[in-house]
């Protein structure tokens, strides 16, 4: 049977702009074009865009996808049992995030006492330490006092005040998405008001200047970063990176 492109994005949960996306990068080309110029999906293309889903899923960037996809040994099996693994291990560290919130709970009512340590068990160190890590190699040691004002700033917030920077970061998101689709150049005046909300809002956790604001866009493009945005539009790193850089260069010192 095959889909055509309104079909597939039903049945995936996928947004037909991003399959066409995947189809002018080459990432996932149609079975075939009808008549009309529709593309087509059959099964294949189907199983192919479960992995990209999976790689995505996993934080692979579209360019490593696509490598991995197009080599000549890829195992779509083989690649299948590997994120059944990894998965796992997510589920397990899951499991154990939500032992930990229900032995809190029955903490704070008396009905069972933990031990300190116990707060704090399955919160993974290693990659907040690992993300922290490539910051710092990327804008020199000077990014710790940067890690280290943001973990002051954050270190009293509610769940009201992460709601509301959630809410603030969503709707820069879809700013910057209804921009895209009205063809507004990234240096375009709505474009970089949206840039300075989205200044303002880092702000809260830590202070850029020109050289790690325009940085910090490239990060975003290179880094699991991309993943929350390519949520919104593929296109949207690359944009936002621009636009970050065009404002940094005409408002930071």
């Amino acid at each position: 049977m095959a889909y055509t492109v309104k079909q597939l994005s039903r049945l995936s949960g996928v947004t037909v702009r991003t399959l066409h996306f995947y189809d002018e990068v080459g990432l996932l080309k149609p079975a075939y074009h009808g008549a009309n110029g529709y593309r087509f999906y059959e099964e294949t293309q189907l199983l192919t865009l479960q992995q990209i889903l999976f790689f995505r899923e996993l934080g692979f960037e579209l360019k490593h996808i696509k490598r991995v996809l197009g080599r000549s040994d890829f195992d779509k099996a083989l690649a299948l049992k590997s994120h059944r693994k990894v998965l796992q291990q997510d589920l397990e560290r899951t499991q154990e995030l939500i032992r930990t919130i229900d032995k809190t709970l029955a903490h704070m009512k008396g009905k069972k006492k933990m031990k300190p340590a116990e707060l704090f068990r399955g919160f993974d160190e290693k990659k907040q330490a690992e993300y922290e890590q490539q910051l710092i190699d990327r804008f020199g040691e000077k990014m710790r006092e940067g890690i280290a004002q943001s973990r002051r700033k954050v270190k009293d917030w509610t769940r009201a005040d992460w709601e509301r920077s959630g809410k603030e970061w969503d709707d820069i998101c879809k700013g910057l998405v209804s921009a895209m689709g009205r063809k507004l150049a990234a240096d375009s005046n709505e474009v970089q008001g949206l840039i300075r909300r989205h200044y303002e809002w880092l702000k809260k956790f830590w202070t850029p200047n020109r050289e790690s604001y325009s940085g910090h866009g490239r990060f975003i493009l290179e880094s699991e970063l991309r993943k929350a945005y390519d949520k919104y539009d593929p296109k949207l790193a690359e944009f936002m990176a621009e636009a970050m850089n065009t404002f940094a260069e005409a408002e930071l010192a």
